[in-house]
């Protein structure tokens, strides 16, 4: 075994109040596009960036390109938890994973069974009329074409995810939440992010302990932060980790 991975699992197996803090390379290994990535969104071809799409104020004005870009790249069906998701899920039930804090916005970690996770960006699960704020599954969104209307009667509100879009903030009560569980870990693992986007970014900062654990495929920023910096995909990594 890697000696960093035995660091890992040594840390794991001592601590009792572990966090997890994770990003987009969490999913990549359910098939699941990142945004940074060579091959990810912000890489490919529009008639927009994906920024001004994903905006509050592009949905405003034009919803109907909104939803043929959201469609098209934000909703991947048949994705299922990987080897990272299962893991967290095992060390919550094992109760020494207390929280998991994400960027994603994929459902993933509570497919693979975990219970406590801030989603800081919300979750294309989650659907709402904006006008009656009737609440929507994900397969109204997928079986509709255009833009979709609320069916209630004389309602008839755009449907919009329950996703933070750019120029939006974050649900505060998710926020205190997440920062909560962090002050409190005795162990914090930050994986699959590239540590740019703030404000969720900056919720490294509120960990107090020496267990401050970096895996990312590429090295970050933030890696000479770390207590133990780990440059491999998080599956594979978290494959190698035994609950005990």
């Amino acid at each position: 075994m890697d000696e960093n991975i035995r660091k890992l699992q040594d840390w794991i197996d001592e601590s009792q109040n572990i966090v997890f803090f994770g990003g987009a390379g969490v999913s990549t290994e359910s098939g699941i596009p990142d945004f940074r990535s060579t091959d990810g969104l912000y890489h490919q071809q529009y008639d927009y960036p994906p920024e001004t799409i994903l905006s509050h104020t592009f949905f405003e004005k034009n919803p109907a390109e909104f939803y043929r870009f959201y469609r098209d790249k934000m909703i991947v069906q048949g994705a299922k938890p990987n080897a990272a998701h299962l893991k967290l899920a095992e060390l919550e039930r094992a109760g020494k994973l207390k929280a998991v804090v994400t960027q994603n916005i994929d459902g993933l970690h509570q497919a693979a069974g975990s219970k406590v996770v801030y989603e800081l960006h919300g979750s294309t699960l989650r659907n709402y009329c904006t006008r009656c704020r009737k609440k929507y599954p994900l397969s109204f969104i997928t079986e509709s074409t255009g833009v979709p209307h609320c069916t209630e009667p004389n309602c008839g509100g755009i449907v919009r995810p329950d996703v933070v879009l750019y120029e939006e903030g974050l649900d505060q009560d998710v926020i205190e939440g997440a920062v909560a569980a962090i002050r409190r870990a005795d162990m914090l693992i930050i994986g699959g992010t590239s540590l740019v986007v703030y404000p969720a970014a900056g919720l490294i900062n509120y960990y107090a302990g020496k267990k401050l654990v970096l895996i990312n495929k590429s090295p970050t920023g933030m890696d000479y932060r770390a207590d133990l910096a780990i440059s491999a995909p998080i599956g594979e990594v978290f494959s190698q980790i035994t609950v005990k």
